[in-house]
């Protein structure tokens, strides 16, 4: 036992005399730091500050992919002659045009082809993995229907997925896929005129339509998304959505911690969401049609902690929500502008949640809203700006013929103070005993009345409103 105790003893003091070595060296790194000088520009800049990642090589993310034998595909593939076949024995930089008909997946693309489709081949991937992938530069897909993906969104089954740069996709038909065009760390490519479709599985198991993660650039126009989950984009930048179609889907685009994206000229109804800001900085919405976003969770424009948008030109209409705001503008000294968009026939059109203030909503048209504007949480009227907008409840005169109303617009929150501190009791909001509580708390307040906003420059006659 000795011997041990020793021991221990030893180890303990050469704890003790390492301590106080390591505080010297550490106070003697500090000292040396302070005496370098207050300049930095004297120092070295730090390690990766000047780095070119432009032409760094690109970093794989995806998780392997799984081969499947022949006979656990569907049968309708057994027989069929596969693509990829065609496709090893092209060159790079040939143009492509295989026979019509039917062929079999999955095809892996490692190299710059135009493969010209017309419309009449089909490549099926028998419902298991994914059909083609793009692993190339400069590739040009076109007139081709890709169908039979899996169901596995642990390996993320898709119908295309896109690894690459300035690739061009367009005329493509996409069904019976778990994920239709799958974009990851790719940019500048162009997805032009494709008809995408999920398949025929309930709406939380579906896959995206339209997936872009880490791509920046990118053009998606002309294309129909339908009856499928989502079209998203993660930390995606600069990329510009324009005249497509998304129908019966959850969101028809979700940006999350997505920059300066463009959405412009689409039209978006019956899906339970339109567009959705999340944590997000710039970015425009504009020229747009968002109608029938329906349900507990309809929503035609939501905001949660983004900040800088514009949002102009768009017709909200017959949705359940027009725009849902929470802390929105997030960022310091940033706004959201909310200018020349029309707000009709929806359950509320504007709500915010948690205001921190920051709005501006200029020359907006108000008509036919259950609610115009709620104001909901620990925000207080007065923090946004109301200015030139036209209500359609507005009281008020215009003697001297500007066009504006004489008096200030201001919107008070009576008996609807209930339902929107108690969401629960929404279902009864335009109920007969609410409405008759609320004309007798206008007629003889039992509490003071809250003010929700105030627009000193109410539009007087409806504006003729035509969405660019």
């Amino acid at each position: 036992m000795k011997p041990i105790k020793a021991l221990g003893h030893s180890m303990t003091v050469r704890r003790w005399l390492i301590v106080p070595t390591l505080l010297l060296g550490m106070t003697s790194l500090l000292v040396a730091r302070t005496t370098d000088g207050d300049d930095d520009t004297n120092r070295p800049p730090a390690l990766g500050a000047t780095a070119d990642l432009s032409t760094a090589p690109r970093v794989g993310v995806d998780r392997p992919k799984p081969t499947f034998p022949l006979y656990e595909r569907d049968k309708r593939v057994h027989g069929l002659k596969p693509f990829q076949a065609l496709v090893d024995a092209a060159k790079p930089g040939d143009v492509l045009r295989p026979p019509p008909g039917n062929y079999s997946g999955p095809v892996v693309l490692t190299k710059a082809l135009t493969i010209e489709g017309g419309g009449a081949v089909t490549i099926d991937s028998g419902d298991r993995g994914t059909v083609f992938s793009v692993q190339a530069d400069g590739v040009v897909l076109r007139g081709l229907h890709l169908t039979g993906s899996g169901d596995s969104h642990d390996t993320d089954d898709s119908c295309l997925d896109v690894r690459g740069h300035h690739n061009v996709l367009e005329n493509l038909v996409i069904d019976n896929c778990l994920f239709g065009i799958d974009l990851k760390q790719s940019n500048d490519n162009v997805l032009r005129k494709n008809k995408i479709r999920s398949k025929p599985v309930d709406l939380g198991v579906r896959g995206d339509g339209l997936r872009l993660w880490y791509s920046h650039r990118n053009l998606v126009e002309g294309n129909e998304i339908s009856d499928s989950r989502d079209m998203v984009a993660w930390y995606s930048n600069d990329n510009i959505y324009r005249r497509n179609v998304g129908t019966r889907s959850r969101y028809s685009i979700h940006f999350m911690f997505a920059r300066d994206n463009i959405v412009e000229y689409n039209r978006f109804y019956d899906n339970a969401v339109g567009v959705y800001f999340m944590y997000t900085e710039g970015g425009v919405l504009r020229h747009n049609l968002i109608s029938h976003a329906t349900g507990a969770t309809g929503m035609a424009i939501g905001f949660k902690e983004a900040s800088n948008t514009l949002i102009e030109g768009n017709e909200v209409i017959y949705c359940a929500i027009g725009i849902g705001s929470d802390l929105s503008p997030f960022q310091p000294d940033s706004k959201i502008w909310v200018k020349n968009n029309r707000f009709a026939f929806n359950g509320i059109a504007v709500q915010f949640t948690s205001e921190l203030g920051g709005n501006v909503l200029t020359d907006n048209l108000f008509e036919g809203n259950l609610t115009n504007v709620v104001q909901a949480g620990r925000g207080k009227a007065g923090l946004n700006e109301w200015t030139g907008n036209y209500w359609d409840d507005y009281k008020g005169f215009d003697r001297d013929g500007n066009g504006t109303g004489d008096t200030p617009y201001e919107l008070y929150a009576y008996a609807d103070q209930i339902w929107i501190e108690l969401p629960m009791a929404r279902f009864f909001k335009t109920a007969p005993v609410m409405e008759l509580l609320d004309f007798l708390e206008r007629l003889a307040p039992f509490s003071s009345p809250e003010l929700t906003l105030k627009d000193a420059t109410p539009k007087f006659l409806k504006p003729g409103w035509v969405r660019g």
